[in-house]
């Protein structure tokens, strides 16, 4: 075999091996990241309408310690179906959150309003969550944020998560809110954050399968939280009127 041979065989296999890995890890069958109960003893997931019709009681059981429930979307959208995940969640008695996909087409003060006439004040709920998934080069996010921050935490009385990518997170909110814990999303390694904060909640996989949804979505979202329960449920909203 010649030299240009050997080389040709070697690239073709190790594209090989990229092309099954790919394929095995958007399956949910390879994992990256696989963090220990002991390490991490409180799990949970976020959900929105994509999964479905959700049994509550059998998440619960699953292991899941809290979840963070898809509400509203820039300044209108509200997820068909949080109304009825906000209840059965709190019901089957789990921790639970709702968060906000931000748009960069409308301002903090109109998706703060939209979030606030969606989800309820009510004592035990855990803070409000800013999703920030937008396009990195997107123009004024941070002066939507500054509005959508202040108003959340004025009307909750605490201040929101942040849920960021490590994109979003250097380009919008690296050094900025300190006063916000950090939701970081990273599949592939556990991560870290740039400026030296802590994070304090992990979306370690999205491609988790837990019985209890039947939905268009197989995959479900898995977290945990940096720390124990105690201090998680420090977090919890304690009064129910602004």
């Amino acid at each position: 075999m010649t030299k240009k041979q050997v080389v040709l065989c070697v690239a073709s296999l190790s594209a090989a091996v990229a092309l099954l890995t790919a394929i095995l890890f958007y399956e949910g069958v390879l994992w990256f990241n696989m963090p220990s109960r002991q390490a991490y003893p409180v799990w949970g997931v976020d959900v929105s309408n994509w999964q479905g019709d959700i049994d509550w009681p059998v998440m619960a059981r699953e292991g899941m310690d809290f979840v963070f429930i898809k509400a509203t979307e820039g300044q209108a959208f509200t997820d068909a179906r949080f109304a009825e995940n906000w209840q059965g969640s709190r019901e089957a008695g789990l921790l639970t959150g709702a968060y906000h996909f931000l748009s960069g087409s409308s301002t903090g003060a109109k998706q703060a309003a939209h979030f606030i006439a969606t989800v309820p004040r009510e004592a035990g709920m855990l803070p409000p969550v800013i999703d920030i998934e937008v396009g990195i080069a997107m123009p004024g996010i941070n002066s939507i944020l500054d509005e959508m921050i202040a108003a959340l935490e004025a009307h909750y009385g605490v201040p929101p998560i942040l849920y960021v990518t490590h994109d979003t997170f250097e380009a919008f909110v690296a050094g900025r809110y300190t006063q916000c814990p950090i939701w970081i999303r990273d599949v592939v390694k556990q991560p870290a954050l740039s400026d030296g904060r802590d994070w304090l909640l992990w979306q370690y996989s999205n491609r988790g399968r837990l019985d209890g949804y039947e939905g268009s979505e197989r995959f479900i979202d898995l977290n945990v939280f940096c720390g124990g329960l105690e201090a998680f449920e420090g977090m919890l909203v304690v009064a129910t009127e602004p």
